[in-house]
């Protein structure tokens, strides 16, 4: 996906060289947009293609801002 990228913090490769979790937080998605809303559709759409079991993500970060955003 154009304009976002995943950090990894808490994954290693296993022995077939597949990412997996090593544990806590593992992983940062981020992503650009023209407006704060476009970037956290893309950083959501991202997130939505990483699974694995347990996977949990937040749905809420930019909210503040781009409600400010709105108003403007």
């Amino acid at each position: 996906m154009a304009d976002a990228k995943v950090f990894h913090a808490g994954t290693k490769a296993n022995e077939k060289g597949e990412i997996v979790t090593a544990g806590g937080r593992v992983l940062c998605v981020t992503a650009l947009g023209n407006t704060i809303g476009e970037a956290q559709a893309k950083a959501l759409e991202l997130c939505q293609k990483v699974t694995f079991d347990g996977v949990q993500y937040r749905k809420d970060i930019g909210y503040r801002a781009i409600a400010r955003e709105m108003l403007d």
